[in-house]
């Protein structure tokens, strides 16, 4: 072998490339000049691909291999240069390196509050925040869409446009879904997946593609949100007097406990004021502290409201529950509540039938009435 055959060998390129900041989409590999030399190695790895751009046109793709970079391993190269086999000297191109990988746990969220019109609520405002995961799936388009000559491309650069479509079609989504706001916890799943579908072609313009995308939460204004904790509150109350000398009993407690409110004087108004809140919400009855109604009194006193049972449903060995006489009622008109549906309530002697249970029969036998006649034909 000669001494040229020997300083030619030495000198051939080695093009590859290795990523550990994570976070790198594409890189281009930085020659002086931009030259090639004919006969270049070009290794392509796992989860990448190289793209070559010659004189400012997209020339070829490599998928992950070992490859030479000759005229025979370059056709689209090779007409645009008009090479014959004899032709050996450097050509000016640029290689860029795309991460085809997958990134993950990347945030997006509700800039501000979506409003929609709530079946139960009405009209009202929601937030939600979540993760998605996103790859390269064509990395020519990318490379034409996005990247540009860019030589050191980062998910930063585009994760706030993909941010920007997620919160948009979810907006569109959850407005049109239907889905009551109470009940969206348990479907974050499907809405998610609804999402994904209606960005996948709108990222696939960029040469992206959308394979996750994860609700974590939901949530309501302040608000709205406190409304529902004393909801919660007034329905594990019960009893309206109990819960009424429960609240004067801990107001007092606090009044007591105030070092600013002194002692004697503040559990004296701690007193006053629980007294005052608990006379208020029990509509000023007489009977409602304990005291012995007397005269008419005693006689015109309401009777106290009947209390309303709640159900327990027994089915292939679990238990599921409690629900309220309307929760029976809607699923034994949707079919999930029938005859021989074993059911059970507190005070009641062991597991019945629902057929056998006076308070749940009637929701079997409410039918609709026969449909009117059609009129006769003129």
């Amino acid at each position: 072998m000669g001494i040229f055959d020997f300083l030619t060998g030495e000198f051939i390129d080695v093009i590859h490339w290795t990523d550990d900041t994570r976070d790198t989409m594409v890189w281009r590999f930085e020659r002086e000049g931009h030259e090639i030399k004919y006969g270049a190695k070009l290794t392509v790895r796992e989860g990448q691909a190289a793209v070559f751009v010659h004189e400012g046109r997209l020339a070829d793709v490599f998928t992950p291999g070992l490859y030479m970079l000759e005229t025979n391993n370059m056709p689209v190269m090779t007409t645009l240069q008009h090479w014959d086999h004899g032709f050996r000297s450097p050509f000016k191109s640029e290689i860029y390196f795309v991460n085809t990988t997958r990134f993950s746990d990347l945030k997006w969220g509700t800039k501000n509050p979506i409003m929609l019109r709530d079946p139960e609520f009405g009209p009202t405002r929601i937030r939600a925040y979540g993760t998605y995961t996103v790859r390269v799936s064509d990395p020519a388009r990318f490379l034409s869409e996005i990247v540009g000559t860019d030589g050191e491309f980062t998910m930063d650069e585009i994760s706030y446009q993909i941010r920007n479509i997620i919160v948009q079609e979810f907006s569109r989504v959850i407005a049109s879904s239907g889905i009551p706001v109470l009940e969206m916890a348990a479907n974050t799943r499907d809405l998610g997946k609804l999402v994904a579908e209606a960005i996948s072609d709108t990222i696939a313009d960029y040469g992206l593609a959308l394979p996750e995308l994860y609700i974590e939460n939901i949530s309501l204004p302040p608000a709205v949100e406190k409304a529902l904790d004393k909801r919660t509150s007034m329905g594990l109350a019960g009893d309206l007097g109990d819960f009424s000398q429960y609240s004067a009993a801990e107001a007092m407690s606090e009044a007591a406990a105030n070092p600013a409110g002194g002692g004697a004087m503040g559990a004296g108004l701690g007193a006053g004021m629980g007294l005052a809140m608990a006379r208020q919400m029990t509509g000023g009855r007489p009977g409602a502290w304990g005291a012995r109604p007397t005269g008419d009194t005693a006689r015109t006193a309401p009777p106290p409201p009947p209390v309303e049972h709640v159900w327990h449903i027994a089915e292939q060995g679990q238990t599921h529950g409690p629900y309220s006489k309307a929760a029976m009622g809607r699923m034994a008109r949707e079919g999930s509540l029938t005859r021989d549906s074993m059911v059970w309530t507190p005070g009641q002697d062991g597991w019945m039938r629902a057929e056998d249970v006076a308070e749940l029969a009637q929701l079997f036998t409410v039918m609709p009435p026969p449909p009117p006649p059609s009129a006769p034909k003129g």
